[in-house]
């Protein structure tokens, strides 16, 4: 045990010490506060002479002039925190010969594996919660609006789930740091998982709806149903589109579905929103959205366990 938080201990002044995770932290922070100023903005110009809505503090995350939310913004550029921290975690050290000298002493091989995710984690923790209560108090400030309870478990949940989603990239930068000697293609890896399901693995989505719409024809309820269902089974299969859809429905309490497709439709789901008027309560929201929760977690420690089995069966020493 004395091993491992040592280990944690100098995993976490690497991270912190570094240039790197600087640059990336106040760019991140810097995009984040200027689409918070922007939606504080167009709140306070669309709210003006209205009555507050209830939930008026929320709105700082989904609201922007430029249609691009800071939940938007989290789901698309989050992934790069996690693969900037971990795709060189493993083989840089074993290109430098430091981690067969680490192993040399008395430190389990597991421990090495388990104190580089812990640290990461620990790390996007605390670049997580920072950035959300510096905007919290940005909004505090130019909204003039303090957050309810309900508001602040929602932004809880929010900043939990966030830190799950960018823990599970780190994951996967951590995977090919260990499959990878060089870093250069370990890092080009990691980077190429997360364009193909930022941008390719959409387009092919809504292409494919596209299609199965067109073949329906003028039978518009059986292609609404058929979409439904494959887009619920494709949606577990990519870690962007769970987590845009379980965050976007517990940071918006007006939001009652996870299909993307349902909100594009517009008129039954105003029709829906006009015949049960209000916001949905905290439960109701999580309970929709647990099951994609639950999925994100497990893909996440998916992904670790083979990290961990991929590291413990490799030989360090001849290397």
């Amino acid at each position: 045990m004395r091993s491992f938080k040592a280990l944690v201990k100098k995993e976490l002044a690497d991270h912190l010490s570094s240039y790197r995770f600087l640059i990336i932290f106040l760019l991140i922070l810097m995009i984040s506060l200027i689409l918070v100023y922007m939606a504080a903005g167009t709140m306070t110009e669309s709210l003006k002479g209205e009555k507050l809505p209830r939930f008026v503090f929320l709105m700082l995350f989904t609201t922007s002039k430029i249609n691009f939310s800071l939940v938007q913004f989290v789901a698309f550029f989050g992934p790069l925190i996690g693969i900037i921290l971990g795709f060189d975690s493993i083989n840089r050290e074993r290109n430098e010969g430091t981690l067969s000298k680490l192993l040399a002493q008395p430190i389990y091989r597991d421990t090495v594996i388990n104190g580089k995710f812990t640290a990461g984690v620990i790390v996007v923790a605390l670049m997580m919660v920072s950035i959300i209560m510096t905007i919290t108090g940005l909004g505090l400030f130019i909204v003039g609006v303090k957050p309810g309870l309900e508001e602040f478990w929602r932004i809880f949940i929010y900043t939990i789930i966030s830190i799950v989603y960018i823990s599970l990239w780190l994951g996967v930068a951590i995977l090919f740091s260990i499959i990878f000697r060089s870093v250069a293609t370990s890092s080009l890896a990691a980077f190429a998982v997360w364009i193909f399901f930022s941008f390719f693995f959409s387009f092919g989505v809504n292409a494919m709806i596209s299609s199965i719409i067109k073949q329906y024809g003028p039978n518009f309820k059986e292609a609404f149903i058929h979409v439904s269902r494959i887009e619920k089974a494709i949606s577990f299969t990519s870690p962007m589109l769970l987590y845009s859809d379980s965050t976007a429905t517990i940071i918006d309490p007006m939001r009652r579905t996870l299909s993307s497709f349902n909100l594009q439709v517009g008129l039954m789901e105003q029709m829906s929103m006009k015949r049960f008027a209000g916001p949905l309560p905290l439960a109701q929201s999580f309970l929709i959205v647990a099951p994609y929760i639950i999925y994100l977690l497990v893909i996440t420690i998916i992904v670790f366990i083979a990290s961990y089995l991929v590291f413990m069966k490799q030989e360090i020493r001849s290397v």
